[in-house]
């Protein structure tokens, strides 16, 4: 029997995203642990890679790491990786505010996750895009910048969302609808 894959998170709500959004039917157990890694700089995808050999070596095993960034398109991107330290400072008030200059309010709620069965191994890289606009907050502020996010097509922001819906849609849930195919792939 495989060995369990660790999900590298001290957020209680990613996990359980992550759990209900992966099913019952996920064909290997995963489970939780809060390991501190390094706050990188860089291009997200080798962000996650780096926090990925990391977390391997520490949990010596499965690894699962988790990247999540908010771009703003008329930021270039920005502030991307680093939108767990602008919530932090500024709230999700002062992303909306960051705005406030620019016309284009668009933005990309990107997950990149990273898997690795070890440290021996190299991590595999999924990654899931939702598009949507930044708006004035709204809904319950108990995960992160999901007042402000409102995805295209949709009228509520994530936080207003029942949560059934926002993992039906999510960046997340993207980015697991390709974990998950990697394992479907493998059993065939």
């Amino acid at each position: 029997m495989s060995k369990p894959i660790t999900f590298v998170t001290g957020n209680a709500k990613k996990l359980e995203e992550l759990v209900a959004i992966l099913g019952p039917n996920f064909p290997r157990k995963v489970i939780s642990k809060k390991v501190d890694l390094p706050e990188l700089q860089g291009e997200i995808d080798e962000i996650c890679i780096i926090k990925c050999k990391e977390a391997a070596k520490l949990v010596d095993g499965p690894v699962l790491v988790e990247d999540t960034c908010l771009c703003f398109n008329a930021m270039k991107g920005l502030p991307g990786p680093y939108i767990k330290w602008f919530l932090e400072k500024l709230g999700p008030e002062g992303l909306y505010q960051m705005l406030a200059g620019w016309e284009d309010k668009s933005a990309r709620a990107v997950c990149t996750l990273g898997f690795s069965e070890g440290v021996d191994s190299e991590p595999i890289v999924f990654q899931g895009i939702t598009e949507g606009t930044i708006v004035p907050p709204s809904g319950p502020r108990d995960f992160g910048w999901d007042p402000v996010f409102k995805p295209t097509d949709y009228q509520q922001t994530y936080a207003e969302m029942p949560r059934l819906e926002k993992n039906k849609i999510s960046h997340r849930y993207r980015a697991l609808a390709a974990f998950q195919d990697h394992f479907k792939a493998e059993k065939q």
